[in-house]
C-alpha cells in the first residue's frame, strides 16, 4: 500500500502558532509523512529530533523559485540533513511559452544539482499550467524541455481537474516520472476544495494509476477547508485508506 504523507500547507495557521505541536497531531492522526512548506524556523538538526520522535519522514519540501534562485545549496543541505529526498518547485506565473522554456533551463539545473546530491527534483502544477501555446499546454511545454532524469513531476490532480483536463489521462503521460502526487478533492457545486472522498474526483481510478506508473506518495492537500484543517486533514486519510484497502 502507498504511503500516505500531509501537505503542511494545509494547516499551515495550526502550524504557524506550534509547528512542532502541529507536527505530533499529524502522526497522531496516522499520516507516515508530511512535506514541508516552510520549517517553522527551526534548524535541520531540531526538525530532524522531532521527525525521529514522531516516527514521520520527510516526504518532500515545496521551495519557492526565489529560494531555490537565491540559495540552493543551504536548500538542498537542509533537505539533506532532515532525510528528506524531494525538492518541489511549488509552481511559477508564466505569460508565454517563451517563459515556459526559460524556465526549464533553470529547472535542468536545479534537478542537476539536486541528483549530484543524491536528491529528487520535482514541479508541481497549478491550473494556469494547462494555458494552451501552440496547440500544447503550457506543462506539457515545460516538462519537454526537461530532462525526465533531473526534473520530475508532482501532479496536483485537484488543478488538472480544475483546468477542465482530465486527471486520469493526464496522469498516464508521466509514467515513470512521477514520484509524487497531490490529491485533493473538488466540491462538484462550486469547484471549491473538498476531503478526498467527499468530492466528485475519483480517486479509486487515480489510485490505481498512481501504483502502475510509479508513484511513491501520495500527498494530501487542502488549500482551503470549511472545518478545522486538522479534522480535514484526517477526514482524507480515514477515507483514502478506506479507497487503498478497496484496491488491495
Amino acid at each position: 500500500m502507498l504511503p500516505i504523507a500531509l501537505q503542511l500547507y494545509t494547516v499551515r495557521e495550526e502550524a504557524q502558532k506550534d509547528f512542532t505541536g502541529t507536527l505530533e497531531k499529524v502522526a497522531e492522526m496516522g499520516y507516515e509523512g508530511v512535506e514541508f512548506a516552510g520549517y517553522g524556523g527551526l534548524k535541520a538538526s531540531e526538525l530532524k529530533k522531532v521527525l525521529d520522535r514522531t516516527g514521520l519522514k520527510a516526504a518532500g519540501s515545496h521551495v519557492g523559485i526565489e529560494l531555490l534562485k537565491k540559495d540552493l545549496n543551504g536548500v538542498l543541505e537542509y533537505s539533506l540533513e532532515i532525510g528528506n529526498r524531494y525538492i518541489v518547485c511549488p509552481g511559477v506565473p508564466y505569460k508565454s511559452k517563451e517563459d515556459y522554456i526559460e524556465m526549464a533551463k533553470f529547472f535542468n539545473e536545479v534537478g542537476e544539482r539536486c541528483k549530484e546530491k543524491g536528491l529528487i527534483f520535482c514541479y508541481h502544477n497549478h491550473a494556469h499550467e494547462f494555458e494552451i501555446y501552440d496547440g500544447e499546454y503550457g506543462l506539457d511545454i515545460l516538462f519537454k524541455n526537461t530532462d525526465k532524469e533531473s526534473v520530475k513531476a508532482e501532479i496536483d490532480v485537484y488543478w488538472v481537474k480544475y483546468a477542465g483536463v482530465d486527471p486520469l489521462e493526464y496522469l498516464k503521460k508521466f509514467s515513470g516520472r512521477l514520484p509524487l502526487i497531490h490529491l485533493k478533492d473538488m466540491d462538484g457545486k462550486d469547484r471549491s476544495n473538498t476531503e478526498i472522498g467527499n468530492g466528485i474526483i475519483d480517486f479509486k481510478k487515480i489510485v490505481k494509476v498512481a501504483e502502475e506508473n510509479g508513484v511513491e506518495w501520495l500527498i494530501v492537500e487542502q488549500d482551503e477547508c470549511k472545518r478545522s484543517p486538522l479534522e480535514s486533514a484526517k477526514i482524507s486519510l480515514e477515507n483514502l485508506r478506506r479507497i487503498l484497502k478497496e484496491e488491495l
